[in-house]
């Protein structure tokens, strides 16, 4: 489907809420495609694909607003959603904080062309897909010590997103992923143990080849067989890379306009405050190229900046949409998101943490003897207090050596003490969204054995 029709689907989507009454709207048109093959045991297990078009709309009367969408776009439709849009926010509650951006406010530069969101070769075919899938099991399977492969998978998926509103702002892109994905078993019956190894790229040249990735989660897989407890106590502990940025998510999380507007946010005192260490800083940006958490502007049509998150350790701001902005009596930072159903939200798409000039090998030497966490299980997190517990599992490390798998473990903290005190190594991967390093922290209790 060509640009222009998603362009047309908006304009036709506003127009229809006009006629309807709305006073104001704003319309989103998504035009998607995914292929996912799953093999199992040498042999095609699963194929899916799927394709369509989704639109939604969001209506406003005075302070009121609803949103409704479809995946039908005949225009019988596009008149219906608009009515029953309109009918909806005349009973909807009123909320003085809503209401689309000034003109003023808009993204002047609006092509994504610069940012490579979108590899411009062909689709892959299903039977590229299988071959890949089949390399990755391969690859696991040939680790000694690997019992079976549970999962093996490679995917494809492009879209393209317009967005329009009766503000005047107008703009599109598109996005595509390639991906490759297997999960490894090593052992049998109760000592089963598994790891995984995953990757996925923009631009299907830039994904690494599938029998790296294979062989990656069968040795992953296999380093984890016979587990213990570790021990109980108050230790060290290195967050590896794979599992470093959910904590920081949990910073992200606390400083989302959304949490800290309704005073839920256990950093909601915390602005100009010290909450990383001193030297370490947090940055969004979201116009890296080739990275999938890019994009030219927001959901509301605000241009995509360059922002310090946390500079030399002192946090600097909130994650803003429009309407948590004006209910906290400051600027949207450009952060809002959105999906066709739903109206925007705030949410932070690239960041990136300093990292450190020493490597996880180097940190480990440092810690001694504590935990290195490569696993997470459940989590029970107090977005209040900040008050921290989460099942894990890793390796126990004595003399900065890993000796052993360990399982069946706690890590229990405060946020807010925890991330004052983390040391980050070197090792973040420059293609993710979140460019975290693995982090060591000192002094979280354990309870093992």
């Amino acid at each position: 489907m060509p640009d222009t029709r998603l362009s047309d689907l908006t304009r036709s989507l506003l127009s229809a809420a006009t006629r309807a009454g709305a006073e104001a709207a704003d319309a989103i048109a998504v035009d998607g495609r995914a292929v996912s093959i799953d093999v199992r045991q040498g042999a095609l297990e699963q194929a899916e694909r799927s394709e369509g078009v989704e639109v939604g709309l969001r209506v406003l009367i005075g302070r009121r607003q609803a949103c409704v969408s479809a995946s039908d776009i005949s225009p019988r439709t596009i008149a219906e959603m608009a009515e029953r849009a309109v009918t909806m926010a005349r009973l909807a509650p009123e909320d003085p904080f809503i209401g689309l951006a000034a003109p003023d406010q808009l993204a002047q530069g609006r092509d994504a062309a610069a940012l490579e969101l979108a590899d411009p070769s062909e689709e892959p075919q299903a039977a590229a897909l299988e071959e890949d899938a089949l390399r990755a099991e391969a690859a696991a399977l040939a680790v000694s010590g690997v019992a079976q492969v549970q999962a093996a998978s490679a995917s494809w998926s492009g879209r393209r997103v317009h967005i329009a509103a009766t503000n005047g702002f107008e703009g599109g892109y598109a996005r595509t992923s390639r991906s490759t994905t297997v999960v490894a078993i090593s052992g049998e019956g109760l000592g089963m143990e598994r790891d995984w190894a995953a990757e996925s790229r923009v631009f299907q040249a830039d994904l690494p080849d599938a029998e790296d990735i294979g062989r990656q989660a069968g040795e992953r897989a296999v380093a984890r067989a016979n587990p213990r407890r570790p021990k109980t106590g108050a230790f060290p502990v290195l967050f590896d890379e794979r599992i470093a940025g959910s904590l920081i998510g949990h910073l992200l999380g606390a400083i989302n306009g959304q949490a800290v507007a309704r005073g839920a946010s256990w950093l909601r005192d915390a602005m100009g405050e010290q909450v990383l260490p001193k030297g370490i800083s947090l940055i969004e940006d979201p116009r890296r190229p080739r990275v999938s958490g890019s994009r030219p502007f927001d959901a509301e049509g605000l241009p995509a900046l360059r922002r310090a998150i946390v500079e030399d350790g002192v946090l600097q701001g909130w994650t803003l949409d429009l309407a948590t902005a004006r209910k906290l009596g400051l600027q949207s930072t450009g952060n809002a998101t959105r999906g066709t159903s739903s109206p925007p939200a705030p949410g932070v798409g690239n960041i990136a943490l300093t990292q450190g000039l020493r490597s996880q090998a180097e940190l480990l030497a440092e810690m001694g003897t504590g935990l290195l966490v490569t696993a997470f299980i459940g989590a029970t997190i107090n977005p209040t207090t900040g008050d921290y517990s989460r099942g894990a599992s890793g390796y126990w490390v004595e003399g900065g050596v890993p000796l052993y798998p360990v399982n069946e473990c706690t890590i229990a903290g405060n946020l807010r003490e925890m991330l004052t005190r983390i040391t980050p190594a070197n090792d973040a991967r420059p293609h993710l969204s979140h460019v975290v390093p693995s982090l060591l922290l000192e002094g979280l209790t354990l309870a093992g054995e």
